[in-house]
């Protein structure tokens, strides 16, 4: 029985010093494709920033070029989301094996988050009794903040109106308040969903049609002859507001402008033209 009991001993051993061995191999296997995976998404990135270098410097030569950047664009980001993942296991990885060096990917520095955005304070309830001694006499010494960038979901809303009617018992007249304005005459859009449907769609490219499926897989279904009468009603409610600018503009003391000229991209190569605005000064000379 002693010579079993230490035989079974000795494979137990065994076995644990092919696990700790088998848990090394896959850690350093895990560190490896981290490596690679960073070093491909660096590659990618280098890439790109020489092809839009070569496209500021000698313009848009063909179509050719132009999807080609859309092409490292979309590489770049599988290659970054796999190198993010790899990295992940290979620190989940480095957790079981003690002894493998854990792979640290380098990151640019993230900028401060802009001071205009609201901060939502949220203060973690602090033990009413010391953790060590189990003393109440605790007092505040200063505070460690978190700051946790969020976002909230675009939220639709139906807006009810209410006209109460109203009936003089001493005439008999009836009064009712008038209607709301409206930037579409009789019209059941917002002013703010007029605004985002032109911004989305000349400030960041999204057609209407895309636009449409994206209201309908939030629950909004909107038809895309409806989207477009929208924004032809909104090119007629938007030239007083064009007017007011220009006069604003003009009531100004000076009008900057001269011939200096910017490099502007165009097909078949890069050309100069003149700035896409004249900037004002309301300073008195």
């Amino acid at each position: 029985m002693s010579e079993a009991a230490s035989e079974l001993a000795r494979l137990r051993a065994a076995l644990t010093a092919a696990e700790a061995r088998a848990e090394v191999a896959e850690s350093e296997l895990a560190q490896t494709r981290a490596v690679v995976s960073c070093s491909e998404a660096m590659i990618q990135e280098l890439k790109l920033e020489i092809a839009k270098l070569r496209r500021d410097k000698y313009g848009i030569s063909s179509e050719r070029r132009a999807r080609l950047i859309d092409q490292l664009e979309l590489q770049l980001e599988e290659l970054e989301t796999a190198a993010t993942e790899d990295g992940l296991a290979a620190e989940h990885a480095a957790e079981k094996a003690s002894t493998v060096r854990v792979f640290t990917r380098r990151h640019s520095v993230r900028k401060p988050f802009p001071d205009h955005l609201p901060r939502e304070r949220v203060v973690v309830e602090a033990p009413a009794a010391c953790t060590c001694c189990g003393s109440d006499r605790i007092v505040k010494m200063g505070e460690d903040i978190t700051e946790t960038l969020e976002v909230i979901p675009r939220q639709w809303k139906v807006i009810q109106t209410v006209r109460e009617k109203f009936t003089c018992r001493a005439c008999e007249k009836i009064s009712q308040p008038p209607a709301p304005f409206h930037a579409i005459p009789r019209g059941w859009a917002g002013p703010s969903l007029i605004a985002m449907l032109v911004f989305e769609k000349y400030s960041q490219h999204q057609p209407l049609n895309r636009q449409a499926e994206r209201f309908a897989r939030e629950g909004v279904d909107l038809s895309l002859s409806t989207l477009a009468d929208l924004v032809g009603h909104a090119t007629v409610a938007l030239p007083p507001i064009h007017a007011l600018i220009e006069a604003h503009a003009r009531a100004a003391h000076r009008l900057h402008g001269d011939d200096t000229t910017v490099p502007l991209l165009a097909r078949g190569g890069a050309k100069s033209g003149p700035p896409p605005c004249i900037p004002s000064s309301s300073r008195p000379k």
